[in-house]
C-alpha cells in the first residue's frame, strides 16, 4: 500500500546508513577519529551533568533527612556516639553542598562573605549575652516572618528582578540574625529567658547555631554577589 501522495510504501525498510562508506567519507582515519572524539566528549558531558544533578539531590536529601532525624528523634541526638556520627555526616553533606554553591561566585566575594559572617556572628553572640531583652519570647513572630519570607522568595522566583533578590537577601539576613540571637539566648538560659534548651540537648543546640550561621553566610554571599 502506498502513501496518499504517491510516495514510497509504508512498509519500506529504513535507509541503509552504511551507504556513506561508498564515497569514502568514513574511510579517512582522521575523520573517523574526530567523529569518535566528538561522540565520547558529548557522552562524557552528559554523564558528568547527570552525576552532578544526582549528587546535588543526594546532598539535599541527606541534609534534609539528617535535620529531620536530629530534630525529631530525641534518643538519636542524646545517645553517644550516634549523635556525633549523625552530626558529622550532616556537617560533611552540608560542607559539600556549600562548596558546590560557592563555585558560582568569585573568590573575593566568598572571602568577603566569610569575613562578614564571622563579624556579624561574633557581634550578635556578644549582644545576645549582654542584652536584657528576651528574644526567646519572639518565637511565634519569627515563625510568621519566616513563612512570609518564603512566600516572598516564590514571588522573586516568578518576577526575577535583581532588586527583589537584593531585598530578599536583606530580609533573610535580618531574619537569621534574629534567629542567631534567639538560639544563643535559649542556650544561655537564665531567669530573664522565657525558653531555654536542656543541658542534654547540646547536639541539637549546636545544630541550630550551625544552621543559623550557614544560612546567614549564604544570604550575605548572595547579597554581595548581587551588589557587585
Amino acid at each position: 500500500m502506498e502513501a496518499a501522495g504517491g510516495g514510497q510504501p509504508f512498509g519500506h525498510a529504513p535507509p541503509d546508513y552504511q551507504h556513506r562508506l561508498k564515497d569514502g567519507t568514513f574511510r579517512d582515519a582522521a575523520v573517523r577519529r574526530g567523529f569518535i572524539r566528538k561522540v565520547y566528549l558529548t557522552l562524557m558531558i552528559q554523564l558528568l551533568a547527570t552525576v552532578g544533578i544526582i549528587c546535588a539531590f543526594l546532598y539535599w536529601a541527606m541534609v534534609i533527612v539528617l535535620i529531620v532525624a536530629l530534630s525529631c528523634c530525641g534518643n538519636l541526638r542524646r545517645q553517644v556516639p550516634l549523635n556525633f556520627i549523625a552530626l558529622s555526616l550532616f556537617t560533611l553533606a552540608e560542607g559539600l553542598m556549600l562548596g558546590a554553591a560557592t563555585v558560582y561566585f568569585n573568590a573575593e566575594a566568598v572571602l568577603w562573605a566569610v569575613g562578614a559572617t564571622a563579624l556579624v556572628s561574633f557581634a550578635l553572640t556578644l549582644f545576645a549575652m549582654q542584652t536584657k531583652w528576651d528574644f526567646t519570647g519572639l518565637n511565634g513572630s519569627m515563625w510568621v516572618f519566616a513563612w512570609t519570607l518564603l512566600s516572598f522568595a516564590l514571588l522573586c522566583g516568578i518576577l526575577r528582578s535583581q532588586y527583589l533578590y537584593i531585598l530578599y537577601a536583606c530580609l533573610g539576613t535580618l531574619l537569621f540574625s534574629l534567629y542567631l540571637v534567639f538560639d544563643t539566648q535559649r542556650i544561655l538560659g537564665g531567669k530573664h529567658r522565657k525558653y531555654e534548651v536542656s543541658p542534654e540537648e547540646y547536639v541539637f543546640a549546636a545544630l541550630n547555631l550551625y544552621l543559623d550561621i550557614v544560612t546567614l553566610f549564604l544570604l550575605l554571599l548572595q547579597l554581595i554577589g548581587l551588589c557587585r
